[in-house]
């Protein structure tokens, strides 16, 4: 080996196949060789170098499970793992831009009524809170901003990034699952806690 031709590791081609194959030691082989280039990429976009550290192991994770797409007639391995930062930029940039919406949108909710604490209401929220670590996700999240915080189907909306038809669908179902859980445990209707009415 001369200096004019310096060791680089395995060549392009073989490295490719075997990362594809599901090689892990060219997964290795792949981060060494690549990974400076994917990071750089990916600060370039990203002014938090935690965020591109995020992004950076994002990609690579996401080229590994997805490894049998790639396809070595359509472009070089670094070309495809490069894509793939985009694509996670991108991802990270819209994510950080709805969490500045959130937050703006808190900000703007008008400050609430300072008041003492009702016995009834503060076990209501208990008792809806019991119930509500049943249900799937995104009811529960839905009907958490509706009971808990109190906004309206268009501020939830505002504030998740969620369509508004979404919303009110999740909020829909939540309600008819937390109705019949109700149900179930012999509440009497007027036992159910009245503030689910804000759920509007």
């Amino acid at each position: 080996m001369t200096a004019e031709t310096p060791d680089t590791g395995p060549p392009e081609d073989d490295l490719a196949a075997r990362f594809r194959a599901g090689d892990e030691t060219a997964l290795r082989e792949a981060y060494d060789r690549y990974g400076r280039a994917v990071f750089h990429l990916a600060t370039s976009t990203l002014v938090n170098r935690t965020d591109a550290e995020d992004v950076t192991q994002a990609a690579f994770v996401a080229a590994w499970m997805g490894r049998e797409t790639f396809d070595p007639s359509k472009g070089s391995l670094v070309g495809w793992l490069l894509g793939i930062t985009r694509r996670k930029v991108v991802d990270r940039l819209r994510a950080a831009a709805r969490e500045t919406r959130a937050v703006e949108t808190v900000r703007q909710l008008p400050e609430p009524e300072p008041t003492g604490p009702d016995p009834d209401r503060v076990v209501d929220r208990l008792v809806v809170a019991d119930e509500l670590a049943r249900l799937p996700a995104d009811q529960r999240r839905m009907l958490e901003l509706a009971f808990f915080d109190d906004l309206t189907h268009q501020q939830i909306a505002t504030v998740t990034g969620v369509p508004l038809g979404t919303v009110k669908s999740h909020i829909r179902r939540g309600m008819a699952s937390l109705k019949r859980r109700w149900e179930v445990d012999g509440a009497a209707p007027g036992t159910r806690p009245a503030g689910l009415s804000g759920a509007r």
